[in-house]
Order: structure tokens, then sequence, then C-alpha cells
């Protein structure tokens, strides 16, 4: 007993220290200040509607009319009835943003390397390997809070599956469940995806180890096990993911029901995103070097090197004033490697890869082969389009892999697997079982081939350019001499980040070798290594996250500020759409205070979508008008916003003459090109084969007028002294939005390739649009179930132990 609380003394002691060197690093949140993160000012336009909507009636809207002219809000933060895993993963990020983050990568880490029995001191050291990793710090610059949050989980899923091969298997498969619930919750999918192609790897290392064992009972009983906890964690999701998975279909991650490109030419059919896509941002091959070197490629897009650069030292004798200097210093365009753009470099640090290729001698067995292995695997998919034939072979092969686009996001593999490896590299150097010469060997070749690679990379710096894509750009721009003064710090900062590396990979060799000479005792080694560990990857960094990119709390609670153009357009009171020109589909400012044609969404709404594509980027006004959009917004030579109204903006809702039918999608987003959406629609009599093709007499008095607007709640009255097609300026969404006519459920259907429309008897009508969507209340009754089942085999598995513990004092006590 005295032995267990002494563990959870030591458990507390650490926890403690993760929390307070997270709040460290994040320091100004203590301050009352936010990190800026420009994704998450582009998701505060996209949910302002729906954080309205809560605040005035305390529910969930499911809906927004404020992005993409209308969509689910099931990817913009939607609250679920019974999201219990929700409020547990809320209660173990307790600290404040983004420093909730760092202390969940610690402890999840750090929950693994106690269940692969590695000791708390090298466990400490294995989370602060994993949460300082350059990669993982970079990514809250940005605001990509789902990715960070999805990828620290995944080592306590992990730990779950490692206990159950362990035969832990009551607590394996309860970790494993309560982890994979947790991970499920935090929204990435694509990080869930690529650790599924890892521990893919990982089952495979177990089975050929438990064939040569001769223990394949034990091996199925585990992964029978593993795939029920699976399951009891993606049910405790259910609402979220069956959601997602509605949503999905209807969004540009869902096939295209077009045949067609905008110039009528046929186009690839295909299920998922194209090739170009998926690999737009593909690392290069040799710019992988940068896992160990960081600024080997530049570093960032924008790096700051301030005072000390050539291209500051240009300027000044050039008479540019100091302050103009150093502001142009501080903004470089460093990178120059094969990407669009890259935010800093995946760096995993000069310690971590040393120890890493220490594992590959020291460590024996599975872990160092489904390690090494997912490690390769994860370069492979990184490299994308530079090893296209690879690529295209899990395009057409691997299942999902064509849903997610940016490869070079699968190099968190090896920001996983790297540090594991290490840990148990360095269990090993520091175990008497390990001999000596063993360890003199591992240490001499690792660090002796990275620091060979140091010198190859500096003796034949010669064969790089150091120039980028970009730089072409910047010749338009700027004189050629200023622009090669940017070359010269760019191959300035890759001679120094080498030299740096080999430093460190130095200094760490000298730290275990003095403890292999029996100099350094293991503890004062592992305080050292700690320390050189903490020093390279904050290092780094803090090139990238630091004080520096904080800002006042209230600028991020209300994050963008109206314009005179904003303000103009808000004087209207009535409901329409606004098109921001310079946007375009792709911004969130203007969803912030409009409803907006444009948005900022990984997965936009396909239709919407197709209409930019095929019309509005080609300046159909006709089709601007049918989604009502009564405001356009541009840039004037000043580059201040104006506004322009549209006059023929169609409205709410109005009556047609004539609807008419065409045969499939293609023909249905072509039309548009003719049609006169004033007086007519079309349907796709594919979609809709009980819809029948009509001609209206069309009463010149009849009118419709919207009299409640909510994002999920549409009541308009019609007056028409005739039958009518009423077409409404809403995206058509077949799962959830229900039409009622007086008070009665009545079916409606798709006109003009994306709105709503319903035939209307004659005299005054109500009709009312609801999102009633079904998902949520069938998925909700799953969470419960999911949930209460988790409780209940905690409870019993808690209950058990207790007893063992007990009988176990009985018999002592006898």
């Amino acid at each position: 007993m005295k032995s267990g609380f002494k563990h959870l003394f030591t458990h507390f002691f650490v926890l403690t220290f993760f929390a307070l060197a997270a709040l460290a690093y994040f320091y100004p949140v203590l301050q009352g200040q936010a990190l800026y993160q420009s994704d998450i000012v582009q998701y505060r336009g996209m949910a302002q509607e729906q954080e309205e909507f809560r605040r005035e009636f305390k529910e969930e809207p499911y809906w927004t009319n404020s992005a993409f002219g209308g969509m689910p809000t099931y990817q913009l933060g939607a609250r679920y009835p019974h999201d219990y895993i929700k409020q547990l993963d809320h209660l173990i990020r307790f600290l404040p943003r983004p420093a909730d983050y760092l202390f969940l990568y610690f402890l999840s880490f750090y929950i693994l390397m106690c269940c692969m029995k590695v000791g708390w001191r090298m466990a400490v050291f294995g989370a602060l390997a994993f949460g300082f990793s350059a990669y993982l710090i970079i990514i809250f610059g940005a605001g990509h809070n789902a990715k960070a949050h999805a990828l620290g989980y995944l080592p306590m899923v992990m730990a779950g599956i490692i206990l159950v091969f362990r035969k832990k298997y009551i607590w394996g498969f309860l970790l494993t469940a309560l982890a994979m619930a947790l991970e499920i919750q935090a929204n990435h999918y694509q990080m869930t995806y690529y650790f599924g192609l890892l521990v893919v790897i990982l089952g495979v290392a177990y089975l050929i180890d438990a064939i040569r064992k001769g223990v394949l009972k034990h091996y199925f009983v585990s992964v029978g096990l593993l795939i029920l906890a699976v399951a009891l964690g993606v049910v405790t999701n259910a609402t979220a993911l069956l959601a997602t998975q509605e949503y999905a279909a209807w969004s540009t991650r869902g096939p295209s029901a077009l045949t067609l490109d905008p110039e009528g030419n046929p186009k690839e059919a295909t299920t998922g995103l194209d090739f170009d896509y998926i690999t737009q941002y593909s690392y290069g091959i040799t710019e992988s070097l940068n896992i160990w070197a960081a600024r080997l490629f530049g570093g960032g897009s924008i790096e700051s090197l301030g005072e000390d650069s050539h291209t500051y030292e240009y300027l000044i004798d050039q008479g540019v004033p100091r302050s103009q200097a150093l502001e142009f210093s501080n903004n470089l365009q460093l990178y120059w490697g094969e990407q669009p753009g890259v935010a800093g470099p995946a760096y995993v640090g000069a310690i971590v890869l040393l120890l890493f290729v220490m594992g590959f001698f020291l460590v024996r067995g599975r872990p160092k082969w489904w390690l090494v292995g997912g490690f390769v695997l994860s370069l492979l998919l990184s490299w994308g389009k530079n090893l296209g034939w690879f690529t295209q072979l899990m395009i057409d092969y691997v299942p999902l892999y064509d849903k997610f686009r940016a490869v070079s996001s699968a190099q968190v593999i090896l920001e996983f697997c790297a540090p594991v490896l290490a840990v148990l590299a360095l269990w090993h150097f520091f175990s008497p079982n390990v001999s000596d010469r063993r360890k003199q060997k591992a240490l001499l070749i690792s660090a002796g081939s990275f620091l060979a690679l140091g010198l190859v990379l500096l003796l034949f710096k010669s064969a790089f350019s150091f120039e980028g894509t970009s730089d072409g750009l910047l010749k338009q721009y700027y004189p050629e001499d200023l622009v090669a003064m940017i070359v010269r710090d760019r191959e300035a900062v890759y001679v120094a980040d080498i030299l740096r590396s080999m430093l460190f990979t130095l200094l760490t060799t000298g730290v275990l070798w003095f403890h292999l000479k029996g100099k350094l005792r293991e503890n004062l080694a592992l305080i050292a290594l700690g320390t050189l560990l903490v020093f390279d990857l904050v290092g780094i960094d803090r090139r990238y996250i630091n004080a520096d990119d904080f800002v006042p709390e209230r600028r991020m609670n209300a994050p963008i500020v109206r314009s005179a153009a904003d303000q103009a357009i808000l004087r209207d009171s009535s409901v329409y759409r606004v098109f921001n020109i310079e946007e375009g589909p792709n911004g969130a400012r203007t969803s912030y205070f409009h409803q907006s044609l444009g948005g900022y969404h990984a997965a936009k709404p396909g239709r919407m979508q197709d209409l930019f594509q095929y019309h509005i980027y080609r300046n159909n006004r006709q089709v601007l008008s049918m989604l009502n959009t009564k405001y356009l917004i541009r840039s004037d030579e000043n580059g201040s916003p104006t506004v322009s109204m549209n006059p023929d903006a169609m409205g709410n809702a109005w009556f047609v003459r004539s609807l008419q039918a065409v045969p499939d999608a293609d023909a249905a987003i072509l039309a548009l090109d003719t049609l006169a959406v004033a007086q007519s629609a079309i349907f796709n009599s594919s979609d809709f084969p009980d819809v029948q093709p009509r001609k209206f007499e069309l009463d010149s008095l009849a009118e419709i007028e919207l009299e409640v607007y909510q994002p999920n709640r549409l009541r308009y009255q019609l007056k028409n002294n005739n039958e009518g097609l009423a077409v409404f300026s809403e995206m058509y969404y077949p799962n959830g939005w229900n039409a009622y006519l007086d008070g009665e459920k009545v079916p409606h259907f798709r006109v003009n390739y994306a709105l709503r429309a319903m035939e209307v008897p004659a005299g005054i009508h109500w009709v009312e649009f609801r999102f009633e969507p079904e998902v949520i209340t069938q998925g909700s009754k799953y969470v419960l179930a999911g949930s209460v089942a988790l409780l209940l085999l905690f409870l019993t598995a808690i209950g058990r132990e207790f007893l063992l513990w007990r009988r176990g004092k009985l018999k002592a006590e006898q």
C-alpha cells in the first residue's frame, strides 16, 4: 500500500511539473493574453451566428446561414446531447489555451511511457521530447487546435493497445476505449487516420512475433478486445460521427454528381479529392532532413533574423532607415523548399534523432520494428507527389486515403515514433543488462552518422541554389541585389542550423560517453540530457511561437472589426446575402457580420463550390441573384472595402412561371448559363422522379414574405390567387430540413442545382422550414448507451481491484 501511495505521489508531482512547464512556455496566458491564431479568427467568423443563437435561445441551431449560403454546424463546434466525453476532455485540459494542449501532449505521452515500463524519469524525458517537438508547437500559431487536440490523445490510445498486448486485458481495454473516445471527440480524423496506419504496422509486428513464439491465441484475443474497445469509443461519439458522415457526402469530400467540367468537357470521376489537391503540400525528399537541422530549407515561409542578417546590412548600406530595415529583416521569405508555404520546419530534434538511431542498435524485437516501420512510412507518405507512384498506390488501394489533403501532415507519425524509440534506447543504454560494448558501438555509430551527415551537407552546400519558387515574384518587387541578400541569408541559416545540430549531437554524445565510463551517474546524466533536450527543442519552438504572438484576450474574443462597408450593409434589416469579391469562397471575415457566400472550411458544401467554379467565377450575375446576394464588397484603388448593391437580387423567395426538367446534374448546372431564374426553375428528373414539369399562371400581385428568420427555422407567408411554384433562396440539404404547409409536413425538392422549391396551392398560406436533423436524435441514443456502458465497466474494474487488494490484505493479516 505504501508503494502505491508513493507511485501516486510521484505521478502527482510529475503532472504538476507538466502543468508548470506548459504555463511557463505560454506564460502570457497568465497575464490575460491569448495566442493570436489566424484559423481561429476564421472559425469565429464561421461560428458567430451559431454563438449568437446559443446566447439568445439556449439551444443548438445545427445550421448556419452565415457561410457558403448555408451549411450544418456539425464541423463548427456543434454541441450534442449526452456528450460526456467532451466534458471529461474539458476536465483534462483545465489550463488556459494553448497551455492545455501542451499539457495534454506531456500527460498522454507520459502515460504511454509508463505503460511501456521505462521508469518515470525517462517517461518525463520522453514527454518533453514529444511535447516540445517543433511541429506540435508550430501548429498552434496557425490555429490548428483540432489537430493538436487529436495528436495529444494518440499516445494514450497507443498506451491502451500496449497494455492489452501485455496481457493487462481489463485496464488495457478500458484505457483504449476511453482514449479512443477522447481521440475521436477531438475531431481531426486525418490525424486519427494516420495513427491507424501506424497501428496496422504495430499489429503486423505483433503478429509476426506471435507466430514465432506460438502465442496466436493471445494475439487474436488482444485484437478482438481492441476492436471492441475502439467500437465502444466510436459509440460514445456516434452523434458527431454520423453527422459528419452525413455532411461529408454533401461536401467537397464526397462524390460529385458532375461528369463535365465548366467548359463542358468530360472530367475524371472520383469519389474523393484529386491527386493534385491531395499532394499540393508534399515534402521534398531532401527537405525532410529538416527534422534534424531546422532551417535546412529556410525554416518557415516568413523568418525573423533582424539585425543579424545580410539583408539588414544591405538595406542599411543603401540608406534605408533602421526601423524599415529591421521590419523587412523580421519578415524574410527564407523558405525555399517545394511546398507552397510552411509555418515552420517539422524539427524533431538532434538529440531525439541521435537516440532514435541508437535505438536501432540497442532495442530488439517488435518495438524497434514497428517504430522504425512507422517512421519510414511517415516519410514516404509525406513526400506525396515527389514519390508519386507510392502516393498513387495509397490513393488507389488504401481505403479513405483520398479523403485527406496535405500529405506533409503524415510526418506526425514520425513525430510520435522518434521520441518513443529514443526513450527505449535511453532505457537500454542505462540498463545493466546491455553490454558496454553494444552501448559504445551504438553511440559511436549513431553520433558518427549524424556528424558525417552534417559535414557532407556543409562541404557540398554548393549543390544547392538556395533559390525558392517565390523568388521570381520577389524580383518583380525588389532589386535583384536585395533578393541576392535574401538568398545569402538562406545559406547562412542553413550553415548555422547544421552546426547547431552537430553541437547538440556532440554534447549529447559527451554526456552518454561520460556515463558509460562511470564518470556521470544515471540521474545526473538524465538531468543533463533533459536540459540539453529542452534547450534544443524550445530554442527552435520559440522562433515560431513566443510572447510576441500573444494579444489581449478581448481581441481574440472579438477578432474582427466592422469596416465602413459592414456598417453600411448592416443598416439594412432585411434578410439577404453578401458576397465579398476579394475573399471569394475562401474567407470567413464577411461571415462574422453577414450571411455570406464564402467561408473558411476544409470541406465546403459541394454544390456551392460547383456554383463558384461553373458560374460565379465567370461573373454569372443571375446565379448571384438567385442566391439573394443583395450586396457586393470589393476593394477600391486604395484597398479599402466598398459596397455596391445588386438590384436584381431575387429576395428570400419568389414564384416562377414554369418548372422544367433536365436529365442529370450536368444539365442542371449548365442550364444556369441561360436560365431566366426570375421566370423559370429547373429540376433534375433523375433525382426527383415524382416531380413533373409544369407551367404556372403567375399572378402579378402574388408575393412571399419572410416573417420569421432563425438559422434553423424560416417562416414565410405566401399570397397567390393561383397554384404556384415557390423557389426559396436557401441551400437544399436533403437530411434534416423539413417543410410544413400551414402546419402540415409536405415534400419539397431541389431546383436550380442548389435551391429549395415546393408547390403551393392558391390562397394565403404559411410555409415553414425547420432544421430537424434525425441524425442528432438517433446518434444521441447511441452516445448515452455507450457512455453508460463505459462508466459501468470502469466502476466494475475499480471494484474488482478493490476486492483483490482487500483479499490480499486479509491474507497478509492471517
